[in-house]
């Protein structure tokens, strides 16, 4: 069964029954620090996988926005906005047949390790050199980032049963992997794309996911029975409707690549997001309604769906690092520090290493208020994360006004932005990850972390919308732009106040 084990099988040894016989170690290994040892093989991988998936995303708009004498494929910002935006979508949004791959198919570790195949191909196909391979490869990826998010974030959660702020503590160590990664990949992209071509720049994602592959064959059986089985009460499914859509998505690339079909990524864009707004609204529906929940387990689904919103409404300005951000520490910003031209994508660096400064402390915190039953709830930590979202355009629509009035910015305006979304999406982010595992009904599991990442495809596309927006021949569109989105941010951060003393009541028992 794909669940937790109170307690791993024992060695052949260990049945000894000599009194002399050695203690024997279980499969799954001895805690580290007082967490399970699965939660390295875990940390790992995903940590690989973010370097890989964060080192493409800090040169990506940068690459397409390039002039072809630069080695880059010339895009306007809008397009390439919009490119941007539907790359992050795409892999998130994956993550709901992801979910449902692993529940009804092949359960969540030979996702995981689909997913990573997937992501080290698209890797190497965007560093081939050639632009149609390019746009092949972003798909490749994407399909494995559907395929491995949401399975390993599950994982996490069946190594504590228990629940409570000790999950809560897991998801955030889980998440300085993330960050790791994230680091890594942002610092050592950027400079390797600089020095030796956009190109190799792309081929050290692929390399960083192989490593990850690796590692998580060598180190797996530290899982135990975890993420082996289907999901618990689950009817085994048909490949049916995975070789339809692999047969479809094969035919629109192929159509698209020899001209037959034109592209139109903008209007793609405007479509995506209609198609996954009008997606999450009919599935939560069917939860509701037609999936059979008992009473509390259909209250816990609104709860779901309260915070869907928030986390869309969190990554549509969360993401701007990467697409509207990216291009002003590009063209707007002095990076000339201690007599070194620092690449521009260097600096999406700085969000992942003040996480894994702070992701202790804020697990400290949550830690300490819960073992005095004074935790914060997480609809009130969601509506801290958008109000600190908020507040870092604040600062960035400041910065902009010195931009319009003629001069170049130094880079502590995005660093003290960066710090703000920081806090934000510590609020936000890993409590989300545990949030969905504690409310999803248990046959639901794989597709409420579907769904939480299809939150991360909307928000994510929202953001390539919202940086198109900006126009770089009238640069009095970027104070606005910001503007807007500190607004947006506000507001979203009130109504989630205004709504945690309901949704408290809805949660009922589930802490």
């Amino acid at each position: 069964m794909n669940q937790a084990v109170d307690s791993a099988p024992e060695t052949p040894n260990a049945s000894a029954t000599s009194a002399t016989a050695p203690i024997a170690v279980p499969l799954e290994g001895r805690p580290i620090f007082g967490q399970p040892r699965g939660l390295a093989t875990l940390f790992l991988t995903e940590m690989w996988e973010r370097f890989s998936y964060y080192g493409a995303r800090a040169i990506l708009i940068l690459f397409m926005t390039a002039v072809a004498a630069r080695g880059g494929l010339g895009l306007s910002d809008k397009t390439a906005s919009s490119v941007y935006g539907l790359y992050l979508a795409g892999g998130y949004f994956s993550g709901l047949f992801g979910g449902w791959i692993s529940d009804r198919l092949i359960g969540q570790q030979r996702a995981i390790l689909a997913g990573g195949a997937f992501i080290m191909a698209g890797n190497g196909l965007m560093a081939s050199g050639s632009e149609l391979a390019f746009f092949v490869g972003l798909l490749v990826a994407m399909l494995g980032v559907g395929l491995l998010k949401p399975n390993i974030s599950a994982i996490v959660a069946q190594l504590y049963p228990e629940g409570g702020s000790r999950r809560d503590a897991g998801f955030s160590i889980f998440y300085m992997g993330i960050n790791t990664g994230s680091a890594l990949g942002s610092l050592l992209v950027p400079v390797v794309a600089q020095h030796f071509g956009w190109h190799a720049g792309f081929a050290l994602p692929a390399i960083g996911m192989l490593f990850g592959l690796i590692q998580f064959l060598v180190t797996r059986h530290y899982l135990g029975t975890r993420g082996v089985e289907l999901a618990p009460d689950a009817k085994r499914g048909s490949w049916l409707p995975v070789i339809i859509l692999a047969g479809a998505l094969v035919a629109i690339t192929g159509l698209a690549l020899n001209g037959s079909l034109q592209v139109d990524a903008n209007a793609i864009g405007t479509a995506a997001t209609w198609l996954m707004s009008i997606l999450a609204v009919v599935y939560f529906a069917y939860l509701i309604l037609f999936a059979g929940l008992e009473p509390a387990e259909r209250r816990r689904v609104y709860v779901t769906a309260a915070l869907f919103a928030a986390s869309a409404t969190f990554w549509a300005g969360y993401e701007q690092m990467g697409a509207s951000f990216n291009l002003f520490a590009d063209r707007y910003t002095d990076r000339h520090v201690f007599g070194f031209d620092i690449p521009a994508g260097v600096l999406q660096g700085v969000n992942p290493v003040l996480i894994i400064v702070f992701a202790p402390i804020l697990a400290a915190l949550w830690l300490s208020l819960g073992r005095r039953n004074r935790d914060f709830s997480a609809p009130m930590k969601f509506a801290l994360g958008l109000l600190f979202m908020g507040a870092g355009f604040l600062v960035m629509y400041i910065a902009s006004l010195h931009v319009i009035a003629g001069t170049k910015v130094l880079p502590t305006w995005l660093v003290l932005t960066y710090l703000l979304h920081t806090i934000g999406e510590l609020c936000l982010s890993p409590v989300g990850l545990s949030s969905m595992t504690k409310l999803a009904p248990q046959r639901f599991v794989g597709q409420v972390m579907g769904l939480w990442f299809l939150s991360m495809a909307l928000g994510g596309n929202l953001a390539g919308q919202l940086s198109g927006e900006y126009d770089s021949s009238n640069l009095m569109s970027l104070p606005g732009l910001f503007l807007k989105i500190f607004w947006w941010g506000a507001a979203g951060g009130v109504a989630m106040l205004l709504l945690t003393p309901v949704l408290k009541r809805l949660t009922g028992n589930v802490r």
